[in-house]
Order: structure tokens, then C-alpha cells, then sequence
């Protein structure tokens, strides 16, 4: 539901849910399957292989009238992950509460997922009325929802004996992606007297796809020097 719900708000796959909501059990099952499918290539670290338009996920394509391509997920997944999972804290892990408990019975209300990280179910009362998306918690359903730092932090890793600046940091992302950096951390170093990481936050969660747009690692050169650069992930989340 999360993923159908980017699709229609960010893709602009016009009334998504609603003509969802009106095919019968059959065309609803197979659809769920094709967005499981497209769920596993946003956590893949292989890109997808080239395919025709429509053939990845043929039924969404024809009841959307829209195509839409693993690859095309794959070059946006970041941006993709980062608004599918406000929708599952946001919105459906209150909606869906009671089925969600139902499935993980016994279970911490706290769910961990290694793609969306911690996805906290609010069980709600009889007498709890949710949100619309009018008045004053539109935020609750909110279309541009604010990007947490981590999704926009890249992770960057310098050769030793080849000192890269910060200055040179800033000047090689800066005039590639448009001002795009927002904070930049130069990681110390124990054994090198310069910085072997660094840790760089962009403005926009869609820098980060551009960066990584074809693979994990994207690999820069500054003044003959290499920058290797990938997404950070904090070390002290479990699965």
C-alpha cells in the first residue's frame, strides 16, 4: 500500500489506489505480487537488467496505464525508500495497527525491516478517528514530508596517500549536482595524517540517487585523486 501510494502522489500514476480498490480479489492479488517484486529491487545492490517498458510489472502497467521499469525504480530507489517508509510510520502502521499486531503477535510493537529500518505500529482505540487530509494535521498525509539526515547522508572514502580536502569535497559535488551539499564531515584518521572518510549530507534525498543512480559505489576524481562514494548507513541499526 505504501509503495502503490508513492506511485500515485510522487509518480504521478493518476487514482492508484482508487482503480486498486475497484479490481476484483484476482487482479489485486497479482498486483500485490508485482509490488513485492518491485519492493525487492529497491534492496537489491545489483542493478537491473534492461527491459521493455511495461514488462517488469505488465498488470501495473496496464491497470495504471503507466509504464514503469525495475531500472527506473532501481535510479530512484533512495528517493523511493525514503517516502515509502514515512508512509509506513506515518500512516499505515496506524491504519493497518490491528492487522499489523495480528501478524506479530507477541512481538514488539517495534517492527525492523533491513530496507525501511524501524517501523513503529500505533494500536489504536474503538473510538480513534483518523486524520483526513484536511485541516490541521495535514502533515499526517503529507506530500513532502521532511527527509530524516541519514537518508541524505553519503559516505565517502579517500585513498591514503592522496589527501583530499574538504574544500575539494565541496568543490567536486557542488559543481557536479548544483550546490547540493548541506554539511560535510571530514572523518580523522589513527593511522594517516589526513581524513580517509568523510561524511557528506545533501539537500535533497534525489542527489543521492543521481550519485548512486547505477550502482552502490560511484567512484569521482579530483585533481587526480579518487572519491569513492556510497550510502552511509549507521552502524548501530539491527535487524
Amino acid at each position: 500500500m505504501a509503495l502503490w501510494f508513492w506511485l500515485q502522489n510522487h509518480a504521478h500514476f493518476t487514482n492508484a489506489i482508487v482503480k486498486i480498490a475497484k479490481a476484483p480479489n484476482i487482479m489485486v492479488n497479482s498486483l500485490s505480487k508485482e509490488a513485492s517484486t518491485c519492493l525487492k529491487c529497491l534492496q537489491s545492490k545489483v542493478p537491473p537488467m534492461d527491459s521493455l517498458g511495461g514488462q517488469d510489472m505488465p498488470l501495473t502497467t496496464l491497470i495504471m496505464d503507466r509504464d514503469i521499469s525495475f531500472q527506473i525504480v532501481y535510479q530512484t530507489r533512495f528517493t523511493m525508500i525514503s517516502g515509502i517508509k514515512h508512509y509506513l510510520n506515518n500512516v499505515y502502521s496506524i491504519v493497518f495497527a490491528d492487522i499489523l499486531l495480528q501478524l506479530f503477535p507477541g512481538r514488539s510493537r517495534i517492527l525492523l525491516n533491513s530496507t525501511f529500518g524501524a517501523i513503529t505500529v500505533v494500536p489504536r482505540t474503538l473510538g480513534y478517528i483518523i486524520p483526513t487530509n484536511k485541516g490541521p494535521l495535514d502533515s499526517f498525509w503529507s506530500l513532502n514530508p521532511a527527509v530524516p539526515v541519514d537518508d541524505r547522508t553519503l559516505f565517502l572514502t579517500f585513498s591514503k596517500g592522496y589527501p583530499v580536502t574538504e574544500a575539494e569535497v565541496i568543490e567536486l559535488f557542488n559543481s557536479k549536482y548544483r550546490d547540493c551539499i548541506e554539511d560535510i564531515h571530514m572523518v580523522p584518521s589513527t593511522t594517516s595524517d589526513h581524513s580517509l572518510y568523510a561524511r557528506m549530507v545533501v539537500r535533497d534525498v534525489s542527489t543521492v540517487d543521481q550519485i548512486l543512480s547505477r550502482c552502490p559505489i560511484a567512484k569521482f576524481r579530483i585533481n587526480e585523486k579518487d572519491v569513492w562514494a556510497r550510502k552511509y548507513e549507521r552502524r548501530d541499526r539491527h535487524f
